[in-house]
């Protein structure tokens, strides 16, 4: 979860709870099928798959495109643990990156299969006398709840030297509690995207729209192809709130996503309104949306996905909103990411196109020389790097050459992000209390999902909305 103007720090609202585990388990899943996908797009690219990168040895051991940028101490008998909820490919992409930093540094590095929710997890690890050195925390709420807990430590001057040269302030920022920094984000979501069946579009003589008023335009070419342009997964209530999401961050610019974010304004605000005025363009058309309102909130999100990839020339839909973890849904389905099915980056609403970002940043529990070593090279590009050429992964450090992507589409998510540079929000119902940002069938979810299945009713909405913001928020 970007605008024209300068940039605030994001805030921080206090958190109730973790991203809901749907979520995260899409997530997890997501890095696991990409990582698979990306090895078999860059095979499709005719060469050796290591993107030009020199040559012996095992893909991601060595430091990637950027060479050697940052100094360690060397930590010969010392050992670390590393506590993270990734699992699969996602795991194993990590540990090479583990693998490296032991190469260079003598330390030995045990990575901790966590259970999610991690705090909960950290707290009984904590509890029990045996807290790992360094957590990956997916939240800017969970990074709060750790230092109000006085779990985490704040980096010293060499992570923090490292972090500030390679990542944009609003990426440095959300890393930090009332002013000291404690969080790396060395992983990162792109949530702005809007994926394409390329037949649909072919068909359809439609292109990649940059603006709301084209993708309005595409969606009607589309139609008229005689497909439906939209699918949407509004049996989970979080697609809903991305969409929404996207749309107000460009229309209403940082400023004002950060005030509602925190419940500042109210969600009765004219901002608001407008916002969902501009969603009801495409969510008020019944026949823009595959199944109607009814169809698309019993769709859950996976088969929102793959209903727009299958079907041959004729697909339930031409479009499905939603970011980088999509690529699991599609690896689903015969369709090949890059070829059948294509990305655009959401379109911009108001001056500037939205990015709508999550992430996991890595949290010191356990100070020491090296632990802070480790994630000072998590801050560097040749951390960063490895994982980029191993697919699945995006990376919010700026000084990642886009080369270490190892195919078109990836290179493409990650370009976005960049350049968003501290113009990007992080997901606002991530911020949100659980009670109204997170929570099935209550809250945010539910209010717009009873939006979908009335456009018409902005004012009921806001109303909705704004009674369980007051409610979930305590003021």
């Amino acid at each position: 979860m970007r605008r024209t103007s300068r940039i605030i720090r994001i805030r921080r609202s206090p958190e109730n709870g973790p991203t809901p585990p749907t979520r995260r388990a899409v997530r997890a899943a997501a890095a696991l099928a990409a990582g698979v996908l990306a090895v078999s797009l860059t095979a499709c690219g005719g060469d050796d798959g290591d993107d030009g990168g020199g040559g012996g040895g095992d893909k991601g051991t060595a430091s990637g495109d950027t060479g050697t940028t940052v100094t360690l101490p060397k930590l010969d008998g010392q050992t670390l643990e590393v506590a993270a909820v990734w699992t699969g490919a996602e795991q194993k992409n990590f540990k090479q990156v583990l693998a490296e930093f032991e190469k260079r540094t003598g330390a030995k590095v045990t990575f901790v299969p966590a259970q999610d929710p991690i705090i909960n997890f950290l707290g009984s690890k904590i509890a029990g006398g045996a807290p790992p050195d360094v957590a990956m925390l997916p939240q800017p709420g969970a990074i709060k709840q750790a230092v109000e807990k006085n779990w985490a430590k704040p980096l010293g001057p060499e992570a923090t030297k490292e972090l500030a040269k390679n990542y944009s302030q609003g990426w440095q920022d959300i890393g930090k509690v009332d002013g000291k920094q404690y969080g790396v984000y060395y992983k990162a979501a792109n949530k702005s995207l809007i994926w394409y069946n390329a037949q649909v579009f072919e068909n359809a003589g439609a292109s990649e729209p940059t603006t709301w008023d084209e993708l309005l335009n595409t969606a009607q070419m589309v139609y008229d192809s005689g497909v439906t342009p939209f699918s949407v997964g509004g049996a989970d209530g979080w697609t809903l709130t991305d969409w929404f999401e996207n749309i107000y961050l460009s229309q209403a610019g940082p400023e004002k996503y950060d005030q509602l974010a925190q419940h500042e304004i109210k969600w009765t605000d004219p901002s608001v309104k407008e916002a969902l005025t501009t969603l009801a363009e495409v969510w008020g058309k019944k026949d823009y949306i595959a199944g109607g309102a009814k169809g698309a909130l019993q769709t859950e999100f996976p088969a929102s996905v793959t209903q727009t990839f299958t079907g041959g020339a004729q697909p339930k839909a031409g479009m499905v909103y939603e970011g980088d973890f999509v690529q699991v849904n599609i690896g689903e389905t015969k369709a090949k990411v890059g070829t059948d099915a294509k990305v655009f980056p959401f379109p911009a609403v108001g001056d500037t196109p939205p990015v709508v970002s999550g992430g996991d940043a890595a949290v010191i529990l356990e100070d020491s020389e090296a632990a802070q070593a480790l994630v000072t090279f998590l801050a560097s590009p040749d951390a960063a790097s490895i994982q980029a050429k191993l697919g699945g992964y995006l990376s919010p450090n700026k000084n990642v050459p886009e080369s270490a992507y190892p195919n078109e589409v990836q290179q493409k998510m990650a370009k976005a992000l960049i350049d968003a540079g501290d113009d990007f929000r992080f997901d606002m119902s991530d911020q949100a209390p659980q009670a109204f940002g997170g929570t099935p069938g209550k809250g945010e979810w539910k209010a717009l999902q009873d939006f979908l299945k009335n456009p018409a009713d902005i004012a009921g909405t806001q109303a909705e909305l704004e009674a369980d913001a007051a409610a979930a928020y305590g003021n």
